[in-house]
């Protein structure tokens, strides 16, 4: 995987893969889909779909928080 700068100056990710010798189109296929997820790319993008504010991610970060410690507590008893 390449790193690239942009404008700014900050990292790119770029998923690239290359035709192997005797390779077939949907191992490459395979290969670039792992080597994605690998590098969170579409996670990136999901989270970056819309604007949200900081109290926003606070109150979505505290509800999360919320589900996990009663997640916690229901499996220890």
């Amino acid at each position: 995987m390449k790193e690239k700068l942009n404008l700014k100056g900050v990292r790119k990710r770029v998923a690239s893969v290359v035709l192997r010798p005797n390779e077939s189109q949907d191992q490459l296929l395979k290969r670039f889909r792992k080597q994605v997820a690998k590098s969170g790319i579409l996670s990136t993008v999901r989270r970056k779909r819309w604007h949200v504010s900081k109290s926003e991610l606070r109150r979505i970060q505290k509800k999360k928080a919320i589900r996990r410690a009663r997640r916690k507590q229901r499996v220890t008893r």
